[in-house]
């Protein structure tokens, strides 16, 4: 085996690993930079992005380094769903009474900026486009392809896999039930968590079903899982979690620390903050739907409607009403360390396990 696999090649990068794409803050402008200058491959999370702001962000993410990086957006069918919302509203609003704050019946309004999202990564020349939830739609792949864009896409199953290649995906990212956030399921009926396929499970299944190069995602946190998953036939390796902690992630300090305390143990899949199925840290926002015996409304709606609560939260430095998100291999975190130093210890760690005695 080979650190210098053919994905390195093909998205012109030193090392097989990329950063996830956080969408809702983590993937701030000096991490994306900063690992891509370690020469693994940053990714910009805009799923939850206004279109400038993405455009304002590039620029910066330009102007901090030369080498390619990656934007994230979310491919949905694009219609708003509005579901659920006078039930689960009646959790939101006792939850708002519990920290201090206004109840809510306002008419939710979820804006979709995918088209001018996809227009600004393409007048601003990305590298890569990396997708979750589905494909890019057949024009907007035309698009990318005509301007040599990389295009990833997150898959949860073997047949999600066949699709995203039969549709022209670039790369796979095979990502297991043991990931942090969102699932990256296509499909979610209503109620259920998407597919669950553990990491190492999942991934020799892909590598066997398609001929693109496969990445391997969900509980990846050190040198012994980049090594495991280029044993199982992935090219790479991207990972979300272990760049939380890191100086730069833009994550919420109690949000870091809540990561730090965690174990193997403390995180479920829940859809209660955007109505679509995501790994997080158990808490009380969690707890108040399971104890109500009631579903959250449809994505993306679920996410407006809770968003004043976790914005509420965050400035209370209370983590029992944020979104926290996490896959299960918390242990093996470091607290505050530089992303380009934990990609290059990763890689040093790699080469030593690979080293013949």
């Amino acid at each position: 085996m080979k650190l210098n696999t053919h994905l390195c090649e093909i998205l012109n990068i030193v090392h097989p690993i990329i950063q996830a794409g956080m969408a809702g803050g983590p993937t701030t402008v000096d991490l994306v930079a900063n690992v891509s200058n370690a020469g693994a491959l940053g990714t910009l999370g805009a799923a939850y992005m206004k279109p400038e702001e993405i455009r304002g962000a590039i620029r910066k993410i330009n102007e901090r380094t030369t080498k390619p990086f990656a934007v994230n957006l979310f491919c949905t069918n694009g219609n708003d769903q509005y579901d659920g919302v006078e039930e689960s509203q009646k959790v939101l609003n006792d939850i708002r009474d519990k920290l201090g704050m206004e109840t809510s019946e306002r008419h939710v309004v979820t804006n979709n900026f995918f088209e001018e999202q996809f227009e600004i990564l393409i007048e601003e020349k990305v590298h890569v486009i990396s997708t979750a939830f589905g494909v890019l739609p057949k024009d907007k792949m035309a698009i990318a392809k005509q301007h040599n864009i990389i295009i990833t896409t997150m898959v949860t199953t073997v047949q999600e896999a066949l699709i995203a290649e039969e549709n022209g995906a670039d790369i796979i990212i095979a990502q297991g039930s043991d990931a942090g956030g969102h699932r990256g399921t296509f499909e979610i009926e209503k109620n259920t968590n998407g597919a669950t396929v553990g990491t190492f499970s999942l991934v020799p299944q892909v590598v066997d079903a398609v001929s693109v190069p496969v990445v391997a995602a969900g509980g990846i946190m050190d040198s012994r899982g980049l090594v495991a998953a280029l044993a199982l036939g992935a090219q790479g390796v991207q990972m979300g979690t272990a760049f939380l902690t890191t100086t730069e992630s833009g994550a919420h300090p109690v949000y870091k620390q809540a990561l730090l305390n965690s174990t193997e143990e403390s995180t479920v899949i829940t859809k209660v903050f955007s109505g679509r199925p995501a790994r997080g840290i158990h808490n009380t926002f969690i707890q108040s739907y399971f104890d109500a015996n009631i579903s959250p409304a449809d994505f993306p709606t679920q996410n407006t409607m809770t968003t004043d609560i976790r914005r509420h939260a965050a400035k209370q430095n209370n983590p029992e009403y944020m979104s926290l998100w996490a896959g299960q291999a918390t242990r093996l975190l470091s607290n505050e360390v530089p992303a380009r130093k934990l990609v290059l210890d990763l890689v040093a760690g790699a080469k030593q396990l690979l080293s013949t005695k």
